[in-house]
């Protein structure tokens, strides 16, 4: 891409995410953000919402909702923090643009299927015919299906920390695709910015409470599609999500069968050989904490083999709030644009 600023604009940009990804692209050399947007707080200064940034930013937040508002503005890149559902209907106008780049970190375009959509959200999809333009943006794994793309689903914060370790393992058969168990844990900023019974400070802390048990939760259909991709047929697994009483992080431990005549020291080989030369992968000697990547676009992991059996445990560390979203929409921009990954995430 030539070397001029690149024109940005946030949907949604009042909420978590939304903060996170103002903070990144104020540090990206390159990245110049045109305008802000925010459904429930329009017309509000972003410096008086989050002050850290005042001053440094456009004077207020806009409502950008119809094709009539957005015409005008033909951003290179929009990304969208709204909810589900919302999300698609304010980024379509941008699609329609024949331009921007469109990076939704919602979960509107990452299931292929609108009924597994339907089934895991809840109502029907509201774009099914923009679901086969759209790249699933796990950037270490799709980041060839990633470049030049206008339309990028960037993955949820859960599967981000399942699938970076599995794929590779099931794609190349050192592990096998049935009896996967995923036992995660996040931080409250995981839940949105605003509050519920079961986030207020009062019953979050010195509390853990596990949610969307084995089959319940919305980012189990995500999961088991893109790993089902890994396997070349479709496969089942459980996942159960934990609330635990601390900011932002994921801790992911994963029990699977290694494939006959597999050991943990080829699953490490696996993982080394797949993420060589990543710049925000690590595979870990010593079993890592969610601590050791706060604040980062990193993704540490470690796999151990208990003795005397097949069995596989992979523990998987990220923050969410940035390789679980804003961090990695930010690398999915860059590798869209062809510019270094690394750009204002290190």
């Amino acid at each position: 891409m030539p070397n001029t600023q690149i024109q940005v604009g946030i949907l949604g940009a009042t909420g978590f995410t939304g903060c996170e990804l103002v903070g990144l692209l104020l540090r990206h050399p390159r990245a110049e953000i045109a305008w802000l947007s925010s459904e429930s707080q329009p017309g509000t200064a972003y410096g008086k919402v989050y002050p850290q940034y005042l001053g440094r930013l456009p004077p207020q937040v806009e409502k950008m909702r119809s094709f009539e508002d957005v015409k005008a503005t033909v951003p290179d890149v929009v990304f969208s923090c709204l909810p589900h559902g919302a999300s698609a209907e304010c980024a379509a106008p941008f699609l329609m643009n024949g331009k921007t780049i469109v990076i939704d970190l919602s979960a509107d375009f990452r299931l292929k299927d609108p009924k597994a959509y339907a089934e895991a959200y809840a109502h029907t999809h509201p774009m099914p015919e923009r679901l086969k333009e759209s790249r699933y943006g796990l950037c270490e794994v799709h980041g060839g299906e990633i470049k030049g793309a206008r339309l990028i689903a960037n993955p949820g914060c859960y599967p981000t920390s399942a699938i970076l370790p599995l794929y590779p393992l099931i794609r190349d058969g050192v592990v096998s695709p049935d009896g996967i168990i995923i036992d995660a844990k996040s931080g409250v900023s995981g839940a949105g910015k605003k509050p519920t019974e079961t986030t207020h400070y009062v019953m979050a802390n010195e509390s853990v409470t596990a949610y969307g048990v084995g089959d319940k939760h919305r980012h189990r259909w995500e999961i088991i599609e893109q790993l089902s991709l890994a396997a070349g047929r479709k496969l089942d697994l459980l996942f159960t999500a934990h609330l635990i009483p601390m900011e932002r992080g994921i801790l992911s431990t994963i029990y699977c069968d290694l494939a006959d005549g597999k050991t943990a020291a080829l699953a490490e080989a696996c993982l080394r050989k797949q993420y060589e030369g990543s710049d925000f992968v690590r595979i870990r000697e010593d079993f890592p904490r969610t601590g050791d990547v706060k604040h980062s676009n990193f993704c540490h992991m470690k796999v151990y083999q208990p003795a005397g059996g097949r069995k596989l445990i992979i523990v998987s560390v990220i923050d969410n709030m940035v390789k679980g979203a804003s961090g990695q929409a930010l690398q999915n921009m860059n590798i869209a644009l062809g510019l270094p990954e690394t750009l204002g995430l290190a």
